[in-house]
């Protein structure tokens, strides 16, 4: 049965790492999809800017993060699925057992998930670290990214998330596994 996994959490809480050594321990029978991606896409098509350095981890989309929220808010307040909707079109759900969103940052995105899949494929993650931990991997508080939607409407959720799971050393070998029972993944 296909199941859907959403995982969330702050930037820099290790949503991504976490992501991929989920899918490598599922042996590769698991899909990561990323909301940002047809965001970015879109938004790099519309101003004519480098795709793949906007989509890397780097200063280069850190240049355009502000706008991309502002415009991406824009485009979700006409239709809140939209960026779901595009990401969720390059998942072969009929190829691939688990399908891992690694970025949902919104209410309205697990809303569509759970509307559009339903609440049994369904299962939501929310990762935590400390602000000493996300300052160690490069975070540094930015007025406009840090305190926007974008990054503080599931600070509320937290009582609706599955599992909430402190990511604080991402060496820990047994901490993918856990994540894998906890979600009944096998």
């Amino acid at each position: 049965m296909l199941k859907i996994v959403l995982i969330s959490g702050k930037r820099k809480c290790g949503k991504d790492y976490i992501s991929e050594r989920l899918q490598k321990r599922l042996a590769n029978r698991a899909r990561i999809v990323r909301i940002s991606e047809p965001i970015k896409s879109e938004w790099a098509r519309k101003l004519q800017l480098d795709l793949s350095a906007l989509l890397s981890d780097g200063p280069y989309k850190e240049q355009y993060r502000r706008d991309m929220i502002v415009w991406s808010d824009e485009m979700r307040t006409k239709d809140y699925g939209y960026f779901c909707r595009a990401a969720m079109a390059e998942a072969p759900l009929d190829q691939t057992p688990y399908v891992i969103v690694s970025d949902v940052r919104r209410k309205n995105d697990i809303k569509w998930f759970r509307e559009t899949y339903g609440q049994d494929m369904v299962r939501t993650v929310r990762l935590t670290s400390r602000p000493e931990t996300r300052q160690a991997r490069g975070w540094i508080f930015t007025e406009g990214i840090d305190d926007v939607p974008s990054e503080c409407d599931l600070d509320d959720y937290d009582d609706s998330f599955d599992f909430v799971v402190p990511n604080e050393d991402e060496n820990d070998q047994g901490f993918i596994d856990q994540l894998v029972d906890m979600l009944q993944l096998q």
